[in-house]
């Protein structure tokens, strides 16, 4: 189906695919797997059009193509769907499924009663039955993932390229994209799947290449290969998941004092008095399903989100006033879960984004010390190991695990008490994940008080001296020290 033969992609100097090769044969899902900045994003781009090979060869159906543009891709027959699907929200699940291909009367008007059949029996197929008429945007993410793989697949793409498709998606949603999956190999279509998640590369795909600093380290099947050996491929050295790396030292207990007090949180219809503390070098994490109120939770504590009733103390003093700017002044700071929306600026450089909350602090009579601030970036781009061309490289042309680490150096250069960490690993590969881990360990030691929000049942346990359990925006349950287990935690998210 395709051929990828020594493509060579190169930016500011810097070589993003170094002569990759790559094949994917008619009917398989193909696995692309590798750490941040590994060059999977840069390879995707490269296959949909966005970027044309600075050397090598693409064949697509037993011929060569060099495509101009996106466009010529999908004409072509490759159809990418991106982590954020490009449709319209506001537009019905109907006309984005068939959109530019809808079926006309007469004289030629879009024909809206076949249109909502034709629309209604492709998502059918796909095990998707929702109200075709209904605005795309009332759909949970997972269906409108669905309408974006029925789109692609109905409009003959031979080979579909599937970026990240599962990252907010639950258990129901994400057997539902299984088996759209599973429909178009048994089409004879190909899958091109890259996911951070390795449980669904063995549930789902055939074979597998792994990408390490541009270059292809393995391709092959995915059957007897573990994931020891696939997770060492990706970091390039043994890993050892049991035994991440550690600061030196034993963390130091918790201050007996609570540095942060959050009493009776309440916001109507999404915080029902929400009350936990907070000590000096304690991890707490919330746990929780989605919709439970674990990022209200934190939007509140940070200012974000205005409660209706409740009270916050950092270091023994109350925040008095509910703002962003008050909770930043106490020495609260928030990684939001959406770091690309709400979090770094992609048109600033690594470094102005790194400065950015402690540009006051580092002003005189309203003047910046650009060598203070070249220095703490630098500081803190060698102590997260971020990888950027220079701190002059705008953060949006970065991997996701390095816009991750800027997002951090950004609160840590503030100095903060606090730190709250909303999915912080979501989207970022292994190794990135163990660094996170690493860090939070060391941040503990250095007395920082971290609240931790992951789906993950298995990062709370590893990294939480206690988990706060929320379902419905209220406390359900509190597990402490040895009581953090897996089946202990799962039991409290599964309670009626």
């Amino acid at each position: 189906m395709l051929q990828v033969a020594g493509v060579l992609k190169a930016f500011q100097g810097v070589t993003a695919l170094d002569h990759v090769t790559l094949s994917v044969r008619a009917g398989e899902v193909h696995a692309l797997v590798g750490g941040n900045g590994a060059g999977k994003s840069t390879l995707v781009k490269v296959l949909s059009g966005v970027y044309p090979p600075d050397a090598g060869e693409l064949r697509f159906l037993g011929e060569p193509v060099r495509f101009a543009g996106p466009a010529d891709a999908k004409k072509a027959g490759i159809a990418t769907i991106h982590q954020e699907t490009n449709l319209v929200p506001t537009m019905s699940v109907a006309r984005n499924l068939l959109l530019g291909r809808e079926p006309r009367g007469r004289l030629g008007l879009i024909d809206s009663a076949a249109v909502h059949a034709r629309a209604a029996q492709v998502l059918a197929a796909y095990g998707l039955e929702v109200d075709v008429r209904r605005p795309l945007g009332s759909l949970g993410e997972g269906a409108r993932q669905i309408v974006a793989l029925a789109r692609a697949a109905s409009a003959d793409a031979r080979l579909v390229i599937m970026d990240e498709p599962t990252t907010a998606l639950d258990h129901g949603e994400l057997e539902v994209l299984f088996g759209a999956v599973t429909r178009l190999r048994e089409q004879g279509r190909s899958v091109i799947y890259v996911t951070h998640r390795l449980e669904e590369l063995y549930g789902v795909c055939d074979r597998v290449t792994v990408l390490r600093d541009g270059r292809v380290v393995h391709t092959g099947p995915l059957a007897g290969l573990d994931r020891l050996r696939l997770v060492s491929l990706m970091l390039g050295r043994p890993f050892h998941p049991a035994a991440p790396p550690l600061p030196a030292g034993e963390p130091d207990p918790p201050g007996d004092a609570p540095v942060l007090e959050a009493k009776g949180l309440t916001r109507h219809h999404m915080l029902d008095g929400v009350s936990l503390a907070m000590r000096a070098g304690e991890v707490v994490g919330l746990g929780g399903l989605l919709g439970a109120g674990r990022s209200e939770t934190a939007r509140a504590i940070a200012g974000v989100l205005p409660v209706d009733a409740g009270q916050l103390t950092v270091a023994g003093a109350p925040v008095r006033k509910w703002s962003i700017r008050s909770a930043v002044r106490a020495g609260i700071g928030l990684v939001p879960e959406n770091r690309r929306t709400e979090g770094i600026v992609p048109t600033l450089s690594v470094r102005d984004n790194i400065a950015l909350a402690a540009l006051p602090r580092l002003s005189r009579a309203g003047i910046v010390s650009d060598t203070q601030v070249d220095n703490i970036v630098a500081t803190f781009m060698r102590r997260l190991g971020i990888k950027a061309v220079s701190p002059r490289q705008p953060a949006g042309e970065l991997s996701g695990g390095n816009q991750q680490k800027v997002l951090l150096a950004r609160w840590l250069a503030m100095h903060p008490k606090v730190l709250l960490l909303d999915e912080p690993t979501r989207g970022v590969d292994v190794a990135t994940k163990v660094e996170m881990q690493a860090l939070l360990d060391e941040l503990a030691v250095d007395g920082l008080a971290i609240l931790l929000i992951s789906s993950d049942v298995s990062e709370l346990v590893k990294n939480c001296d206690s988990v706060v359990v929320l379902r419905d925006g209220a406390i359900t349950e509190q597990l402490n020290g040895p009581e953090v287990t897996e089946d202990r935690l799962l039991a409290a998210l599964a309670k009626d």
